[in-house]
């Protein structure tokens, strides 16, 4: 019967180790597969990961022309201000140049309509003077000496006078 124990023993022993077997043959096969799946999602991940990389390298070159670009164009705009800039206070200085001869200019031909007016007699100059606008009238009136604009005031129409004495107040 110790026989027959031992022997049932061993046949139960080996019939588990069997079925043990089998189990560790089945953790085995589905270890291998998942190793195979494991190893083909790393494969991608790595294949993305390059793909990645080179997405990264591609886009910080185009930055740097673009930066470098950017940078060249500021030059140039500053470079065109500096020029409009220094063109700008050339025209303004050559506008003030202009603006003094014709100030000069001006003040010459209002000394000439004044010695002009001066020479002529008074009746003739009231006649000239009371044609003329009221505001250019007065501007003669009022580079002639004072006796002179109250001789040629005396000989023209009153109301024309009066308008040139108010005009000559302000």
């Amino acid at each position: 019967m110790i026989k027959l124990f031992t022997a049932l023993f061993f046949t139960l022993a080996s019939l588990s180790a069997l079925e043990t077997s089998d189990k560790l043959f089945e953790c085995t096969e589905i270890f291998k597969a998942r190793k195979s799946e494991l190893l083909v999602e790393l494969e991608r991940i790595d294949e993305q990961k390059q793909a990645l990389s080179a997405l990264k390298t591609a886009t910080e070159e185009l930055l740097k022309k673009r930066e470098a670009k950017i940078s060249r164009d500021e030059e140039e705009v500053d470079a065109k201000l500096a020029e409009i800039s220094s063109k700008e206070n050339t025209v303004k200085k050559m506008l003030k140049k202009n603006e003094e001869i014709l100030k000069e200019i001006k003040d010459i031909k209002m000394n000439k309509m004044s010695e002009t007016f001066a020479k002529m007699k008074a009746a003739s100059a009231a006649g000239v003077l009371s044609e003329m606008d009221s505001k250019d009238a007065a501007a003669i009136l009022s580079s002639l000496k004072p006796k002179t604009v109250g001789t040629i005031l005396s000989k023209m129409d009153a109301k024309k006078a009066s308008e040139l004495t108010l005009i000559l107040a302000k």
